[in-house]
């Protein structure tokens, strides 16, 4: 078991190194300068154009400013975000909670509702109960999520003003971004699930069990779902990763003040500091979500740790 946990441990460094580069880089490859972005309106002169580029490092050659910004970020620091005047591990202390709470919210939205919806579809399966569930987790997923978003706005901001639509970190103002955003991966999960439990339900243990008496709930708990337990607990290290991305989009639409909002404003501020440290940690983020289900998969199955 341990050395099945250092093996990921290790891949998570190498993952985190490889992103590490990937987002120092690809950022410089957006067109603009991000001094000239900074200066705005005093962009004309030069020489001052010249002086700032040389304070903030940016005659460097690349790889020295690469080591030097993950050298930094090795001690805790991301940098200064000159874009909003404040340093960016203070961007993000103040931004990655409404986040999490978005995240987290669709996240238990997507797993319930595909679940619950997975389940009955398996149970009623080919009958109308199977192809209403799944026509529903096809329009789930087939509904772009910025889309979604703004209709969801018109019904329930100017029709119908139930809930906060804009800016809201409130249990109202989370209803729709959290619909919004878990939509998508909620039907994705239900056909998951449906596809789990039909084929966990064709096992011969399942066959042995109904054979000896045993109640039809038993059967279904003990010996249906927990062999469909693990593709699905796949599927939801995956999701934190999809969903966190996902945010980008929805905190945008309903202007949330999260991160994904933070990174939008940073790359059209040619931010180099705020975009790297948000690719940065979103990254290391999905890798740890996979890393625990890379442990829980022993504890439900003992055949991986011996593999």
């Amino acid at each position: 078991m341990s050395g099945y946990i250092l093996k990921r441990l290790a891949a998570i460094v190498a993952l985190a190194f490889g992103i590490s580069v990937i987002a120092f880089l690809i950022i410089r490859l957006i067109p603009g300068d991000p001094v000239v972005a900074m200066l705005g309106t005093s962009a004309g002169d030069k020489a001052l154009i010249e002086r700032l580029r040389e304070q903030l490092g940016l005659t460097q050659p690349l790889h020295l400013q690469y080591f030097v910004w993950i050298g930094h970020v090795l001690r805790g620091d991301f940098g200064y975000s000159y874009a909003n005047q404040q340093s960016v591990s203070s961007l993000l202390a103040s931004s990655f909670p409404a986040t999490i709470q978005l995240t987290l919210a669709a996240l238990t939205l997507s797993l319930s509702g595909g679940t619950a919806l997975g389940i009955l579809a398996a149970l009623k399966r080919n009958q109308s109960a199977d192809t209403a569930s799944m026509g529903l987790a096809l329009v789930c997923m087939s509904v772009p999520s910025f889309w979604l978003g703004l209709l969801l706005i018109l019904a329930f901001a100017v029709t119908w003003p139930i809930f906060d639509v804009v800016g809201g970190t409130s249990l109202k103002g989370l209803v729709l971004p959290a619909v919004t955003l878990a939509l998508g991966s909620l039907g994705f999960n239900a056909r998951f699930v449906r596809s789990s439990i039909i084929a966990a339900l064709s096992q011969n243990h399942v066959t042995t069990a109904r054979a000896k008496g045993v109640p039809e709930f038993k059967v279904f708990v003990r010996h249906v779902m927990r062999n469909a337990l693990l593709p699905i607990l796949t599927i939801t290290g995956l999701q934190v990763g999809q969903l966190l991305s996902g945010s980008v989009i929805v905190e945008t639409v309903f202007s949330r003040p999260g991160v994904g909002r933070l990174l939008i404003q940073g790359i059209l501020a040619k931010d180099y500091m705020t975009v790297q440290a948000i690719i940065l940690i979103i990254a290391i983020i999905y890798a740890v979500a996979n890393f625990i289900v890379d442990i829980l998969y022993p504890v439900l199955d003992p055949r991986v740790a011996n593999r």
